[in-house]
């Protein structure tokens, strides 16, 4: 495998996977590796220190796989440990290598979504806490408005696959209810978590009329294909013969029944341990 150059993917669990898809379909000759620490997961509600620590660990395992390049498919690894990477880690240890993630791909189109200039932002506890997105948004757009919730229920419902039951719903519209609550012009939700495109329809149900609803796989894949174009360093390198790997550090039997939840094709994964 280490001969070969692949594209890593990485998720604190399985709603990366979302992320993958879009990417896959955007560029489906590269070769990838999929990687979730669903041992270790959720990451949302876990400290700065220690959600750094966990991707880190995880990025460096993709590293020695042989990936030139990481996409953090996941929101809370992108607020809480891409910067620290970027800056301290790639330079001194990694010069070749990329790390990319998926706020900023996100934030530089945003504002085309809405024209009240006022948008919402759903997402975990560690996501908004970080006040990651507000921060790149106005340094895309400076006038936008940003509204947070947190919506801590979530992911636990559609790990646990209740994201389809009646139950679901009353988590589903009480995040909805207490973002809509800060502020009667926002017209625009971004799901800010990689996990919450399987609660779309859902969610459409208790969104007002009017209020458009964005989600990230496809900005991240088409942010991809442009920086593959821009990178000709890196795009030079990668194996193009279309091949998947997955891996989690979680036991592998249960990572392939749920991944078809987000995955729309079998996975058949391989467990490795992560210090």
């Amino acid at each position: 495998m280490i001969n070969k150059k692949s594209i890593g993917v990485f998720d604190s669990g399985y709603g990366g996977l979302t992320v993958f898809e879009s990417i896959a379909k955007s560029l489906p000759d590269y070769n990838y590796i999929y990687f979730g620490d669903n041992a270790r997961a959720p990451y949302g509600d876990h400290s700065f220190e220690t959600i750094y620590q966990y991707t880190l660990s995880c990025v460096e395992w993709l590293f020695a796989q042989g990936c030139p390049l990481v996409i953090l498919a996941c929101n809370t690894a992108s607020a809480k440990a891409l910067r620290t990477i970027q800056q301290k880690v790639l330079p001194v240890k990694y010069p070749g290598f990329r790390v990319l993630g998926v706020i900023r791909p996100t934030a530089e189109v945003i504002g085309r979504y809405t024209e009240s200039n006022t948008i919402g932002v759903m997402g975990t506890r560690g996501t908004v806490n970080s006040d990651s997105y507000p921060i790149e948004i106005h340094h895309q757009f400076p006038s936008l408005n940003v509204v947070q919730q947190s919506c801590p229920m979530w992911v636990p419902l559609i790990e646990n696959n209740e994201h389809g039951s009646e139950g679901a719903d009353y988590f589903v519209k009480k995040y909805i209810d207490e973002l809509l609550a800060k502020s009667g012009d926002i017209d625009a939700i971004l799901l800010a978590c990689t996990h919450y495109p399987l609660l779309v329809p859902k969610i459409r149900a208790y969104l007002p009329d009017g209020v458009r609803l964005v989600v990230q796989g496809d900005i991240v894949a088409e942010s991809l294909v442009d920086y593959l174009n821009r990178h000709t360093e890196i795009e030079s390198v990668l194996t193009k013969e279309g091949e998947m790997s997955f891996y989690t550090t979680g036991d592998s039997q249960v990572f392939d029944q749920s991944a078809s939840i987000f995955f729309s094709r079998e996975v058949v994964s391989e467990q490795v341990r992560v210090v």
